[in-house]
């Protein structure tokens, strides 16, 4: 393996903790107005981690039977929209950054340096809208020359997780066949996006969303922190 794309929020930094608080927020008060199921940190796992935040907006609010307008990503926060509300949650989440900022998982910050010193690509691929204002309040942005986020998603229209392109994209930009790439993931969604690109690797970090998950949804191997393959780094 040359080259391994990673995940940002909950594979390099807890920004996941920051995000799913910041869902709660969001919808805790908009699924009581509908009267349906409240939220709960499940849902989160379930319908919002790993995908592009609009995507995750209408697929919790589809759980719920709620039909929203997809409006316009300039829509207000206040907009009943589903570019809305995905706009009211990251007005919390940028808040929340820049007040506390981040620290990366130092096991993570580990592997990368080892990975980088043994000859090895590195690239981010996220979601996020935010990846490079997260990377530099953690400060990672020198390690990786290549960010694939959800901002060069949409100018490339590139569809999101699950679908694998995004990942695609980063392993040709750095000049790796996917076979030869390894995709590191804690989101069901991303798990299943190494595996729908035939990756020649697909390893899960279990931060919450549960070992047989992630392996059910074409994670090969699931690790609680990246620290543990540190000592087999060289054989990724």
């Amino acid at each position: 393996m040359t080259a391994v794309l990673f995940d940002l929020d909950g594979v390099l930094t807890p920004t996941a903790v920051v995000h799913m608080h910041a869902w709660a927020r969001l919808f805790t008060p908009v699924l009581d107005q509908h009267g349906v199921a409240p939220y709960s940190d499940a849902d989160y796992f379930a319908f919002i981690d790993g995908k592009p935040r609009y995507d995750g907006v209408r697929s919790l609010l589809t759980s719920r039977g709620i039909d929203l307008p997809w409006g316009d990503p300039t829509d207000a926060p206040e907009a009943e929209t589903v570019c809305g509300l995905g706009n009211r949650k990251n007005a919390v989440f940028t808040e929340v950054l820049r007040t506390e900022g981040v620290t990366p998982y130092p096991g993570s910050v580990a592997l990368v340096d080892a990975l980088i010193a043994d000859g090895r690509r590195v690239a981010v691929v996220s979601s996020s809208r935010n990846a490079v204002p997260v990377l530099a309040a953690a400060g990672l942005t020198d390690r990786f020359p290549v960010v694939v986020d959800g901002l060069v998603a949409a100018a490339r229209h590139l569809p999101g997780k699950p679908a694998p392109d995004t990942y695609l994209d980063a392993a040709a930009q750095l000049g790796v066949p996917a076979a030869q790439a390894v995709v590191v993931e804690d989101a069901e969604s991303g798990v299943a996006s190494g595996r729908a690109g035939d990756f020649g690797l697909v390893v899960g970090v279990d931060r919450g969303a549960g070992a047989e998950t992630l392996i059910a949804h074409g994670a090969d191997l699931v690790v609680d922190d990246l620290a543990e393959l540190l000592e087999g780094s060289t054989s990724l």
